[in-house]
């Protein structure tokens, strides 16, 4: 039974999407449970963020239909976000197997539970804009679908279409499309990361292709849009800044911060340079104007101003 009419918020995944979102339902005074494959004793984002105490964490594997069953009975819950799944594109092609069943098999397994239940919770799937192929670098919702053979992609295109599918059966269902989300809890390996940690060392790094442009976001204002977009009704939704930004602008910016010339600071080293890779890949920002008509929400956080974010987060 739900105590007090407190809203409860199920968040598969222990990832960094899941333990921001958790701090922004905890502001909103909202009872969060988190999933993961196995109990830890230490979930490192959810301390750093200071809110370990404060969150309920259950053990669930996405797999098994009878442990979903079990856990939605015991919390009934108002939303459920699925923001669980092996989420590295090079990792994928070792991991085929566990990258569809985290991604595409969990939440099929969701999916058939709600509707056998007829459960009218609100369901979100965190998904990759590299499902889609960009034209002029941009993406949209009606994009035609990205022809990589790269078993991320292929798990998360499959887990849009079946979230799109199930719709039907009148299930309150939202698929989320994120670009790129940078945050203080980004791994080291991950370029606007490991271009930071090399300016305020005043250290050499070696990276791939500076040339491509990608759609950069900080995960605060990612949080918020979540929010904003979790009281709309059942669609889907392209979450990002909608702005382009190039390796050589990621360095240029952060070495600039340590009074550098990012020119002696890096060398090319070709194993960091991906095949078949778009030039630039954008997320359109229609559903940021719709929101930013609706409630007033727009992103500041972009371009220079997020690598001084990552940079004074060091």
């Amino acid at each position: 039974k739900k105590k007090m009419n407190k809203k409860i918020n199920l968040i598969i995944g222990s990832g960094v999407l899941g333990a921001y979102l958790s701090l922004g339902f905890l502001k909103n005074n909202e009872k969060v449970i988190v999933t993961s494959r196995s109990i830890k004793k230490k979930y490192k984002n959810y301390q750093f963020l200071k809110i370990q105490k404060k969150v309920k964490f259950e053990k669930l594997n996405s797999n098994n239909k009878s442990e979903i069953i079990k856990i939605l009975k015991k919390y009934n819950p108002d939303k459920v976000f699925y923001f669980s799944g092996q989420s590295s594109l090079t990792k994928s092609y070792k991991l085929k197997k566990t990258t569809l069943s985290s991604h595409y098999t969990g939440t099929k397994n969701f999916l058939d539970v709600l509707r056998e239940k007829k459960l009218k919770l609100k369901f979100f799937k965190a998904n990759s804009g590299y499902i889609f192929k960009p034209k002029k670098g941009v993406i949209t919702l009606n994009s035609k679908f990205s022809t990589n053979k790269n078993p991320y992609i292929t798990a998360q295109k499959k887990s849009f279409k079946i979230i799109k599918k199930y719709r039907k059966f009148k299930l309150n269902l939202f698929n989320l499309i994120f670009m790129q989300i940078e945050s203080p809890l980004r791994q080291k390996d991950f370029f606007i990361k490991k271009v930071c940690i090399g300016a305020k060392n005043k250290k050499k790094i070696k990276v791939g292709n500076i040339n491509n442009y990608r759609d950069y976001s900080w995960i605060t204002e990612i949080i918020k849009y979540i929010i904003l977009a979790s009281k709309e009704k059942p669609r889907d939704f392209i979450i990002s800044a909608g702005k382009k930004l190039s390796g050589k602008e990621i360095l240029e910016f952060a070495y600039k911060m340590n009074n550098l010339n990012y020119k002696k600071y890096y060398l090319i080293d070709n194993k960091f340079i991906r095949k078949n890779e778009d030039k630039i890949l954008i997320g359109s920002s229609k559903n940021s104007k719709y929101l930013k008509n609706k409630y007033n929400f727009k992103f500041k956080i972009f371009g220079k101003r997020l690598i001084e974010e990552m940079y004074n987060s060091l």
